[in-house]
This record gives structure tokens, sequence and C-alpha cells, in this order.
């Protein structure tokens, strides 16, 4: 199943893709139904009544408002390689604010502080049940799903202190979606990654590339940190960052950035000026 977070008529709330692309409306936000793990069930009978013509439909990021958003650092041999660090012996894991989490076609904004904003194009796990000692071999029971996303990353700012949390976080720099994948439907360990900035390919790799695969990240974090329903977990980037590049290319008001893994669909945002007060 595909389910999406969508507002229609004012309102925002869950809905699962039908055959023909239409929305049937699950009624209630997306985090609702995973508390009381109703994912499933709620789409399955979704299916069976009406639907929301899509164009209709504003989509937004598959979780609107996970209570946690953690990520993977340095999780792909070329990425590591180029960034000329060693191999991690351990998922490297750090934390995005919630507030990172925005849709397709939302805006990603440039801060004013800082020029050096790159692309990562990142696999995003969406967990489905309260999760804590988990082991690998048991971690798709744990996962509601997979997304798309982009770890946009302020390189200036990530590199302020050995912690990266400053240059990673920011408002609008974690987009996600365009919906949640469930595990049933795709090859998590052999997807296609690619990211586009105005149409110009900067990176292009494949999920059997990770260093620590899914179960791995999720029974490391889980053995010290209580994992919830909707929080969000970006499993690292590909080669083909702009920081690692001579000389660097970073993102600029005006650009289009889109990132695509095959079976999970196209997530794209436009870069412009933080006009926030």
């Amino acid at each position: 199943m595909r389910f999406v977070t969508f507002t229609h008529n004012g309102k925002t709330r869950a809905g699962v893709l039908t055959g023909s692309g239409d929305i049937a409306d699950l009624g209630v936000p997306i985090l609702e139904l995973l508390d009381n793990g109703g994912l499933i069930a709620g789409g399955q009978q979704a299916l069976t009544g009406p639907t929301i013509p899509i164009a209709e439909a504003t989509i937004e990021a598959p979780v609107p408002n996970p209570r946690k958003v953690l990520a993977v650092g340095l999780n792909y041999r070329d990425h590591a390689e180029e960034a000329s660090q060693p191999i991690p012996q351990r998922p490297i894991i750090f934390s995005k604010a919630p507030g990172c989490i925005v849709g397709p076609g939302h805006a990603i904004y440039m801060p004013r502080h800082s020029v050096a904003v790159d692309w990562e194009a990142e696999l995003c796990i969406v967990i489905g049940k309260k999760a804590r000692y988990v082991s690998a071999a048991d971690a798709e029971q744990y996962i509601a799903g997979y997304c798309v996303g982009n770890d946009v990353s302020v390189r200036d700012w990530q590199f302020h202190a050995p912690t990266w949390i400053m240059g990673k976080a920011f408002d609008t720099h974690g987009p996600i979606g365009p919906w949640l994948v469930t595990p049933d439907e795709v090859d998590v360990g052999n997807l296609a990654i690619q990211l586009w900035v105005n149409g110009e390919q900067k990176q292009s790799s494949n999920t059997n590339q990770l260093i620590f695969g899914i179960g791995e990240i999720i029974e490391y974090i889980s053995s010290g940190i209580t994992l919830d329903p909707g929080d969000v977990i970006f499993t690292g980037t590909p080669a083909g960052v702009g920081g690692t590049k001579r000389p660097p290319e970073f993102l600029k008001i005006g650009d289009t950035v889109r990132v695509e893994i095959a079976g999970l669909g196209s997530l794209e945002n436009p870069v412009t000026a933080d006009m926030s007060s």
C-alpha cells in the first residue's frame, strides 16, 4: 500500500492511493492510525469507499509532525570515501529537528546566515510501532514503510562543532515524500537512488551500497532510544554531494532539487529565500 497525508477542503488527514491513482480518505491524521496500530486495516477499509481525485488535493509530508527525526551519517562507502572519512565501525547517529520535515513541493529555505546548503538523497524509514531492543532480524515488523528524503545540510554550520545537529536541523531542511510505501511492496535492499539539481544529475547509486542495513540501523538505535510510531530515520546518502566537489557546489535560490528512489516515487522541492520573521 501507498499512504499519503493530504490536504483537501482545508482539512489535512491520511489517505491511501488507489489503483487509479486517486486518494481513498482515511479521515484522520496518520499518527493516529499508527498509534493505534490501525494503518493497514484503515487503508483496506478506505479502499472500499469514495475517493478524492489526487489533482484536487495537496500532498504533504507522509508524517507531517514526527515525534523524532534521526539520521545516519557516512552510511554509503562511496560517500565516506569522497569525504575522506574512514568507514564507520558502528552507525553514526544524529538528530534532525521535527521542524525540518516538509513535503513535496514545499520550499527548502535558504538560511540568512549561510549559502553552503547541500543536497543529500536518502531512503527514509517510518516506524510503525514502539520499538526497543529490536533485533535486526525482527526490524521489519516495526516499520510502517519507506519514503524518499533529502537530508539538506548547511555545511559550514554542520562543522561548527563535533556534533552535527545545527547544520542538519534547519527549518524545512528535511523534505520527505511523496508517500509512504509499505515494506511488502519494495525490496528495500536493492533500490536505485538518484538526485538532480535543475535537471542535472548529481547522485546515482543503489541502496545495496549501504554500509549498515535497515535492520542494523533499527537494532542499534533501539538499543538505547525507544522508537515511536511515526518516527522518521534518514538512512544516509551516497556519493555526489556538493560539499566534496572541487570547487564545492551548493544550492542557490531558484534551484529545484529532485530525488527519486525506485518504487518509492519522486520528491521535488524548490529553493527559496527564508521569509520567516
